[in-house]
Parts: structure tokens; C-alpha cells; sequence
């Protein structure tokens, strides 16, 4: 799955499919200026940042348990938001300190760490890491990666994909080789 925001005419978050289809909002009301978001891959969680509402919050990848982790004024310098056992991390673009913020108890808010330019965040780890499993997008005999002739994107599972083409070529009728 593919998670997003978007504050447009209507902010909201969203997921879709990795080729784009199947798109459903998983937050659309009270949310305005969704600026950041993480994932809890082990728990199914959707963490945001909302610069207008100064909140960071969650909900579950249907979009239910909806709660609010943080509210605050320095909400509205937060950039960048990563998500690791009992903590979120994120920058605060007003004095460029790394935050670390207990997402159990968002009273908990504590400078982790100061960079001078830094806009985003992530933490990785062996453990926020998905095992590995053959799937629908692994490079067949020919050396196409899931028998598509440019890109090709994981669909509603790793058992299914959908074959794309780079800009100003065209998808041909076996729905593989672009033209």
C-alpha cells in the first residue's frame, strides 16, 4: 500500500494500491493541513503531523481508532515524521532540534538531537523492515522485472501487478510491452 496526504480543496490522508488504484481516504474530516506522515508497519498505524490544528495524530490503516498523540503550539514548525518503538521523531523547523515524542503519553516531549538543515526524518531498522517474499514484480527469465517491458508496480498484493510505461510511451494490447 501506498499512504498520502493531501490538503488541497479537501485535506485528507489517503492509501492506495502501489499503481495507484483502489484509492480510499482514511482521514477526510477534521484535518487541514496534513503536512508529515509515518507509518507503524508492525501495528497497522498511520501517524500525521497537522500544522494548522497543531496536532499530531493516529488512526489505524482503515482509518478507525483516531486519537490525538500531541496538541501544541510548536506543532507548527514540525517538519519530517518517523515512527520507532515508543517514539515518533520528527524536526522542528523553528530551532532545527530533532524531537523525540512518546507516542503513548505525548506529554513526553524531549530533544533528541540538533542538525542544521535537516527537513525530514526517517529511522531505519532491521525490525520496521517487512521480510522479503518472491512477488508478482521479481524479474523473469528474460530480465523484466515481472514480465513488463518498463515499470512495473505491485497491485491489490504481491501476487498481482499492473506493467506501466515511462513518459511518451504508450501500454500495448498485452497489457506488458510498451510502444
Amino acid at each position: 500500500k501506498l499512504f498520502f496526504t493531501d490538503y488541497g480543496s479537501a485535506a485528507k490522508v489517503e492509501r492506495c494500491d502501489m499503481d495507484g488504484m483502489n484509492r480510499t481516504w482514511i482521514v477526510n474530516s477534521k484535518i487541514e493541513q496534513p503536512t508529515a506522515l509515518a507509518l507503524d508497519l508492525i501495528n497497522k498505524y498511520v501517524y500525521w503531523v497537522d500544522i494548522y490544528l497543531e496536532s499530531v495524530e493516529v488512526v489505524d490503516y482503515q482509518g478507525r481508532k483516531r486519537h490525538t498523540i500531541i496538541k501544541s503550539r510548536q506543532i507548527r514548525h514540525l517538519c519530517g515524521l518517523a515512527v520507532f518503538e515508543n517514539y515518533l521523531y520528527t524536526v522542528n523547523s523553528d530551532n532545527l532540534n530533532i524531537l523525540q515524542i512518546n507516542r503513548y503519553n505525548g506529554t513526553d516531549v524531549q530533544p533528541f538531537a540538533r542538525h542544521n538543515s535537516a527537513k525530514e526524518i526517517r529511522v531505519y531498522q532491521k525490525r520496521t523492515q517487512t521480510a522479503v517474499r518472491s512477488h508478482a514484480c521479481e524479474v523473469d527469465s528474460y530480465g523484466m522485472p515481472g514480465g513488463c517491458s518498463h515499470i512495473c508496480l505491485l497491485s491489490s498484493s504481491y501476487k498481482a501487478r499492473t506493467c506501466r510505461c515511462r513518459t511518451g510511451f504508450i501500454l500495448g494490447s498485452d497489457g506488458r510491452s510498451c510502444k
